[in-house]
């Protein structure tokens, strides 16, 4: 989830479907992943259609908790975590990346979610919702039922007007960050044009709470994936009588089986249960450790190594998406010692290196940068081969629709063909010209951003760097007027299919928003939108298949980074951890505590 989604295409059918994934945890000049199992078939090809995850919708009786326990589960005891950000944003309304949305699965809880079967196996479910919805009036009108006993760490009951209140809050203009879907389709697209939030006393009247129980959404055009979108975070609920706006982003009101009971910005964060979440309402959430302490500022060195030695409380740490650092991958890899504490997953997200095409105006230059860029080197630093395959394309290969093709010959000369780009800039209206380049400023990244350098500069083309804070990387990158002319950038499929990838990655472009190459041809924007408009779902992904390459050809708005394998270490001590193959990131709902 970098960034975020999208709007919606054709029909899904009501049975297994191939899920992407979600916004990724940011880069500036990416987080390249540490190593793929060289044994392994799939860290020899990268993320492929057979490494994506199955998801069915599920029933009425599927949507009933408790959640499906992770053999030889133990329920207690105090989980500890690392990693190197703390989150930017807590309110469900602002987050739109993996990390954070993976994070809120603690605390707060959508009418919909994904709950895990087995392994690669994942039902959308009702979360709060009885069941995943009741469409009507050819798929406009959503109809969901709460469920009984669903309540707020007050013990107070979540109603109907809670769902209605969560909504109409994304209009505000202080929430810029998340999902637009649900809002457009009220609405429009520009849909902050249209209402300002609830604030002034003001309601949306398509969206109705015929009683406590029942809330109904009328959409100006059919939705049939209405069901997928309501399980974003951004759609989490928040209960009216303990909004606080802007201040809510570090205070949330839990609704799920979590409270955060204190936080020291940037240095720790402490979870308790919530007394009120009942594990009978919930089929995706196991929360079985009792407590759960986080710690924040270690990189991917000083958070391997801990883990490698695995001494005392360490036994009983894990790390959401710390990988196992470049340094130390091909000693875990070939030490079968590691072998239970090691969780690999290829990723279901497509990294960017966006231009900014309000700065960067001339094709001749970007494509030129495309055909100078040092792949390979970039590889090498993420942990060489096996832990990447170099990407040509916009869409990743998880998704339906996609079709491979290389236009800058990066298969051929991974290194980058300097004498190719040379040709390019000497045709274009600045044969040396300098690029402005945004990064997070971490160790790695510093690697990245030197090696980006020496490959530019052998084409001529002058490199300024800007380093900056991780944290608030996307919040940086999604301004309008942000000051830079390339920067990285990851993104995945919101559900099932490539309609939630061009919508919005070349969508509206408003401050905070996921178009951050300030993308505005209109005929492609045009094909967009003829392709979501389309009814047969196997035609609509071939034609987003075909429009990668055409967006590529015409406008070239980005290079594609590549494409990695998570490896990830956890402490002895832990158990039921693995990498959630939705969102790349590890779930907290199957983790405990194992027994000494």
């Amino acid at each position: 989830m970098s960034i975020r989604k999208r709007s919606t295409v054709a029909v899904l059918a009501v049975g297994v479907l191939a899920l992407a994934g979600a916004c990724a945890k940011g880069g500036g000049g990416g987080t390249p992943a540490a190593a793929g199992n060289p044994s392994s078939a799939a860290s020899d090809r990268g993320p492929s259609a057979d490494t994506a995850p199955k998801i069915a919708i599920g029933t009425a009786d599927d949507s009933n908790g408790p959640a499906i326990a992770p053999e030889g589960v133990v329920k207690g005891g105090t989980i500890n975590m690392i990693d190197r950000d703390d989150y930017a944003h807590l309110d469900p309304g602002r987050i739109y990346t993996n990390v954070e949305s993976t994070f809120a699965l603690m605390y707060a809880r959508q009418l919909t979610g994904y709950k895990r079967i087995a392994k690669n196996d994942y039902k959308l479910v009702g979360d709060l919702a009885t069941d995943t919805g009741q469409a009507s009036d050819g798929g406009k009108t959503w109809t969901f039922t709460l469920k009984d006993g669903v309540k707020w760490q007050d013990g107070t009951p979540i109603t109907s007007g809670d769902v209605k209140w969560s909504i109409e809050r994304l209009f505000a203009s202080y929430s810029t960050e998340g999902a637009p879907y649900v809002q457009q389709w009220l609405t429009q697209e520009n849909y902050k044009k249209s209402y300002k939030g609830p604030y002034d006393g003001k309601h949306l009247d398509n969206i109705e709470t015929p009683d406590d129980k029942t809330v109904v959404f009328k959409f100006k055009e059919p939705h049939a994936d209405a069901n997928f979108a309501l399980a974003m975070t951004t759609y989490g609920i928040v209960p009216k009588a303990k909004d606080t706006k802007e201040k809510y982003d570090k205070e949330p009101f839990s609704s799920g089986p979590y409270i955060i009971v204190n936080h020291v910005t940037d240095k720790s964060m402490d979870l308790e249960r919530n007394p009120n979440w009942d594990p009978a309402t919930d089929p995706i959430r196991g929360a079985y450790p009792d407590k759960w302490h986080m710690e924040f500022g270690y990189q991917n060195l000083q958070a391997t190594d801990r883990f490698i030695a695995d001494a005392g409380d360490d036994k009983k740490t894990f790390s959401f998406y710390r990988q196992v650092a470049p340094e130390r991958l091909q000693q875990v890899l070939s030490d079968p010692a590691f072998k239970p504490r090691l969780m690999s997953q290829p990723s279901p997200y497509a990294d960017y290196y966006y231009f900014n095409l309000d700065r960067v105006k001339d094709i001749k230059i970007r494509q030129a940068i495309n055909y100078a860029w040092p792949a390979k080197q970039l590889q090498q630093i993420g942990g060489g081969p096996v832990s990447s395959v170099i990407s040509t394309t916009i869409l990743n290969p998880t998704l339906a629709g996609y079709q491979e093709y290389d236009l800058f010959n990066k298969k051929a000369k991974p290194e980058g063909d300097v004498e190719k780009a040379k040709e390019l800039l000497a045709q274009s209206s600045n044969p040396h010209p300098t690029i402005v380049y945004a990064y997070n400023q971490t160790p790695v990244q510093e690697r990245i951003t030197v090696a980006i350098k020496a490959g530019l500069e052998k084409a001529g083309i002058k490199v300024v760097a800007k380093p900056l804070n991780p944290k608030t990387w996307y919040d940086s990158i999604t301004k309008i007027d942000n000051g830079f002319d390339m920067y990285w950038g990851g993104w995945g499929a919101d559900w099932p299919n490539a309609a939630t990838v061009f919508p919005v990655i070349f969508g509206p472009v408003v401050e905070g928003g996921q178009n951050v190459s300030h993308f505005k041809d209109p005929e492609i924007q045009a094909e967009i939108k003829r392709i979501q408009g389309m009814s047969d779902a196997d035609e609509a992904n071939k034609a987003w298949g075909a429009l990668d390459k055409t967006i590529m050809e015409k406008v070239t708005p980005l290079i594609p980074d590549v494409n990695s394998i998570a490896n990830s270490l956890h402490g002895s001590l832990i158990g039921g951890a693995e990498i959630d193959p939705i969102s790349w990131v590890v779930s907290p709902n199957t983790i405990f505590v194992k027994q000494q």
